[in-house]
């Protein structure tokens, strides 16, 4: 019987790209990278500059994300 009652199978988040979602939350667990005071980037120690740097990883992967999961 075909009509109203056939329903398509909703649509599926899952997709491979998603996965790279997990970068941002792992890379600034890692604190070995940011355990010293050196070097240092225009005065500022390691720590500071470093997360300004997870900022720009986690909008630049979510960008990539964004732009490969969109619905064309």
């Amino acid at each position: 019987m075909t009509g109203p009652e056939e329903r398509k199978a909703p649509a599926s988040d899952r997709s491979p790209w998603n996965w790279l979602l997990v970068i941002p939350i792992v890379v600034p667990l890692l604190t070995f990278l940011f355990n010293a005071d050196g070097p240092r980037f225009l005065g500022f120690p390691r720590f500071y500059w470093l997360q300004l740097a997870f900022i720009l990883l986690g909008v630049g992967v979510t960008t990539l994300v964004y732009q490969m999961t969109k619905k064309r």
